[in-house]
């Protein structure tokens, strides 16, 4: 099978919240309707797209998983230098993001720490 691109679905409880979350941290809008908020990451665009919980729930015939109760997934996020990934730890936190784990190093020459957004996805903000 060949898929010729791929994306991630979120669900979200704030459209709005979401959007400014997300701008205050630097990523491109990808475009907005009254059922979602999307963004581009990375250099390759990976697209994002939070939809309204209530929204993806029917859409995926499914519930979706309780961010407070486990992860459904983490996204790593790559910086270049350590002083990067101590600025997007404060930038997170100014945007009203959650800081699960501080910048710490780990292993041979890894740097980096986890957080969650405002719905509680969680990201790994990593240098090597």
């Amino acid at each position: 099978m060949k898929s010729k691109k791929i994306w991630a679905n979120l669900g979200v409880s704030d459209l709005d919240r979401t959007t400014k979350f997300y701008q205050q941290l630097g990523f491109k809008q990808n475009g907005a309707s009254e059922q979602l908020t999307s963004f581009f990451f990375g250099e390759k665009d990976f697209i994002i797209h939070f939809f309204l919980e209530d929204v993806l729930t029917s859409g995926m015939k499914g519930m979706v998983s309780d961010t407070k109760a486990g992860n459904e997934i983490i996204f790593t996020l790559s910086a270049d230098t350590k002083e990067e990934v101590d600025n997007w730890a404060k930038e997170v936190r100014q945007a009203g993001g959650t800081i699960v784990s501080e910048p710490e190093a780990f292993g041979a020459g890894y740097y980096g720490f986890v957080f969650a957004d405002p719905d509680g996805h969680r990201f790994n903000v990593f240098q090597m």
